[in-house]
């Protein structure tokens, strides 16, 4: 085709919204004139984007909670397809989110609709049957880790590494004393940043864990600070459960600002997901954490492919940060983490290099790739 191109594009969590925000601001850089909607968030509509239905909708996590939102979940696939065939976009990127949106994509490519996925499904950590998944589903899949594509091509899957856009967003080396001034706590002694998820779900399987070992934290730190970045939906229920139970004395609940957060501090209790990358990318050692429901764990546990669930332990190949979860996530233990990387300085100065050459590894032009990439699959 030729002109500006008109994308549609589902984005299923916060992380995606932020995915998805990045990915629009590429290309409207390429194509000023671009028309997008389908599923997102904040973030994306920044960038022109318009909303059909908020990522909130989709944003529920492991088996035991999909179930409770099946049908809403399915009536909006539903709902979509049927105005995605009628309006016919010139290309469909799925922002992540592959359970809603492979299903998603074979439809609309078995019905002439160009479609893209960004971001690889983990099929190198658990579930690899989904590269079949991919071969019907995708014209193309633009991968944000560097061994991606080679896997992919084994399989007949066209792929581009474009690299990972939050590498080109953080800094390499965060302005720690202006986001301590930006947050509100000391300028010198311990800040500790609480990241429990973006999802209503983990917040409340989480929220509760992380201040509780915060907490512990505290008695033997009085002098310490704790950051805890809420999303908007959930501040007031964040700030429910700190006053309910057990809490730290030194706590600032902030409105999102989890990059701030990140950047003021000097460990993070983190849970398992995007956050470990971000983590990761500000240079942060981290103690990273995850609860669910029984059913879910029993289900995911025998599927995973590697010993490790933290993406900064699994791009390493190696356990370089902690990852304490389900049975393990108590917050005594978290606790005992956390006091393990205050205490140990040449440590944390060792992960922080590692994760200095990982931003290095996934620091590309994404921008000009992923829209290199879009226009030869419209061209096609």
């Amino acid at each position: 085709m030729t002109g500006t191109p008109r994308a549609a594009l589902v984005a299923g969590e916060a992380s995606g919204d932020l995915l998805g925000g990045l990915f629009l601001e590429g290309m409207r850089q390429r194509w000023p004139q671009l028309q997008s909607f389908g599923i997102g968030g904040e973030q994306m509509m920044r960038h022109g984007f318009e909303p059909w239905w908020p990522y909130e909708k989709l944003a529920v996590r492991g088996y035991a909670e999909v179930l409770r939102h099946y049908r809403e979940i399915v009536g909006i696939r539903n709902r979509l397809r049927e105005r995605l065939q009628q309006e016919r976009p010139d290309v469909f990127i799925g922002v992540d989110a592959p359970d809603f949106n492979l299903g998603l994509e074979e439809d609309l490519r078995r019905g002439g609709i160009k479609t893209v996925h960004f971001v690889c499904p983990s099929i190198w950590a658990w579930r690899m049957n989904r590269v079949h998944k991919l071969q019907r589903a995708c014209d193309h899949v633009l991968c944000i880790f560097p061994f991606e594509p080679e896997l992919l091509a084994k399989h007949g899957v066209a792929a581009t590494y474009v690299g990972h856009p939050l590498a080109n967003v953080i800094p390499m080396d965060a302005d720690r004393a202006a986001a301590r001034r930006l947050l509100g706590v000391p300028m010198e002694g311990e800040v500790i940043a609480l990241l429990p998820g973006s999802r209503a779900s983990e917040i409340e399987a989480m929220t509760p864990r992380f201040l509780a070992a915060a907490a512990l934290l505290q008695k033997s730190r009085p002098n310490a600070w704790f950051v805890l970045p809420a999303m908007p939906a959930l501040q007031s229920r964040i700030s429910q459960l700190a006053r309910s139970g057990p809490s730290p004395r030194h706590l600032n609940i902030v409105t999102a600002q989890s990059h701030a957060a990140l950047a003021a501090c000097d460990v993070t209790l983190v849970a398992s997901g995007t956050a470990t990358l971000e983590a990761a990318l500000f240079k942060r050692p981290m103690v990273i954490s995850y609860h669910t429901h029984w059913v879910t764990y029993a289900l995911m546990k025998p599927r995973h492919l590697q010993p490790w669930v933290g993406l900064p332990n699994i791009l390493c190949g190696e356990f370089i940060v902690p990852e304490l979860l389900q049975a393990n996530a108590k917050p005594d233990l978290l606790c005992g983490a956390l006091t393990e990387w205050l205490d140990s300085p040449d440590r944390m100065l060792s992960v922080q290099q590692r994760f200095r050459d990982l931003h290095q590894l996934l620091k590309r032009d994404t921008a000009r790739l992923a829209t290199d990439a879009i226009q030869q699959v419209l061209a096609s």
